[in-house]
């Protein structure tokens, strides 16, 4: 083979000249994205020196030598940092094999015709020679990609990081930069997300499922105790980041709309906050901010949330467990159904009367009256107080116990029934489906206290 080569040394130059430009003139006619990267003359000179290469690298496998690779390498690693596309790399360089081999056969019949047959056993270690060429090129575009990735990854995450906390470092871009630097407008339609740590990553859920602008663009941020989503709202409506999270199972925080990516900052606090107030098991997970006000205000001023505890609940927080519980729940359940005992009553598995008298007796050991708009305030914001307390403190538990110890009930399980304090009604069996009691006039909102 390297005989061959020697003899046709000369005219296989200039074939491979002529070659280099009508593969050149195809690609750019063809491939847009070689098109946009490299002009004629540079991609040309580089065509003409890969069939070059892969000539010598047939005249060294002839002498028993391996390839030099290193030019193949060199260039998928170029390529892969000017972000051409792995295709189009590939596809020029099966069709430059294709048109070297068809070259050196002209080559070969222009010469001697009768030389065509001491070619073809040189065709296997040609191809060979290509793959080789291939697999280094292709080797070394994913290996370059990847750092690349990397390096797009840590940008992004910087950028974010200056919208989301509000500190650029120095000579570091501003928020309005930081902005376009990631497409987004200066000025628009903007929310924060903040996703509790463990679950299903939201960037994989239903978010990335939808497409031809039915749901609002997410910028997800990861770090070690959650997950931080920039929300792009466009025309949607804040409801649609609930949507989106909903079927994920995750609990998650979200802020009001802001207009500004200097806003987001404080967008992002306010869905902080509004995390801390979202249910961590039951219902719909994600708490927005504009809807848990009061909660967020107890969450907001932690040193103040123990002070309500104590002062409004602190006799009821000093009963037996069980009391405890009962008398909390009661509470809770007669807060959520504004005020109805009729409502609890069904919610609680039990009869009216029976939430009547722990209402009564929250009453007196509180000094407070269920039908005094202010002192329902505080007992509703004492509620939550405790409510966010527990749920703190079970999560830090839970977080030292391991992942078994936060596993979540069993989903469709019917609520249990709150037992009867001493001295209550009895409860009666539950309401059969379908048969609602209703609300007697002039009862829904009644303080539970009987008149003197």
């Amino acid at each position: 083979m390297e005989r061959i080569i020697e003899e046709i040394r000369e005219d296989l130059s200039r074939r491979l000249a002529v070659a280099a430009d009508r593969l050149a003139d195809r690609t750019l006619t063809e491939d847009p994205a070689y098109a946009a990267l490299l002009g004629r003359a540079e991609l040309r000179e580089r065509i003409h020196h890969h069939l070059r290469q892969a000539v010598e690298g047939l005249v060294r496998r002839s002498r028993g030598l391996p390839a030099d690779l290193a030019d193949a390498r060199a260039t998928g690693a170029l390529r892969a940092e000017q972000g051409l596309p792995l295709a189009s790399l590939l596809r020029i360089h099966r069709r430059g094999g294709r048109l070297l081999w068809q070259t050196l056969t002209e080559a070969v019949a222009a010469h001697d015709r009768a030389a065509l047959p001491r070619l073809l056993p040189g065709a296997p270690a040609l191809w060979d020679v290509l793959d080789q060429m291939t697999d280094a090129l292709t080797e070394s575009y994913h290996r370059t990609e990847a750092v690349r990735a990397d390096r797009e990854r840590e940008r992004r995450a910087a950028l974010l990081d200056v919208l989301l906390d509000g500190a650029a470092p120095d000579g570091g871009p501003t928020a309005s930069e930081a902005a376009a630097r990631l497409g987004l407008p200066e000025r628009g339609r903007f929310a924060v997300v903040v996703v509790g740590s463990g679950g299903e990553s939201p960037s994989v859920g239903p978010a990335a499922a939808k497409a031809g602008g039915s749901a609002p663009r997410v910028l997800w941020r990861i770090r070690g105790d959650g997950e931080i989503g920039l929300v792009e709202l466009g025309h949607h409506p804040l409801e649609s980041v609930r949507e989106v999270l909903a079927p994920l199972g995750l609990r998650a925080g979200v802020s009001p709309v802001v207009g500004a990516a200097a806003e987001l900052a404080g967008a992002h606090r306010l869905a902080v906050l509004a995390l801390r107030t979202a249910p961590e098991s039951g219902g719909p997970r994600t708490a927005l901010l504009d809807e848990r006000l009061p909660a967020a205000l107890v969450a907001g001023q932690a040193e103040l949330a123990g002070r309500l505890r104590q002062v409004v609940l602190g006799p009821v927080l000093a009963l037996p467990a069980e009391d405890r519980r009962t008398l909390l729940t009661t509470l809770g359940t007669w807060l959520a159904c504004q005020g109805s005992t009729t409502y609890a009553a069904q919610r609680l598995y039990c009869h009216r009367n029976t939430v009547s008298n722990r209402l009564r007796r929250l009453e007196q050991l509180t000094g407070r009256s269920l039908a005094d708009p202010r002192h329902v305030v505080e007992l509703a914001l004492a509620h939550a107080a405790v409510v966010q307390h527990a749920a703190g403190a079970h999560a830090a538990g839970a977080h030292a116990a391991g992942p078994q110890a936060a596993a979540p009930r069993t989903a469709g399980r019917p609520p249990t029934a709150v037992r009867p304090a001493a001295g209550e009604a009895p409860t009666p069996p539950a309401p059969r489906a379908g048969r609602t009691s209703p609300t007697p006039a002039g009862t829904a909102r009644r303080s539970p206290r009987r008149p003197a």
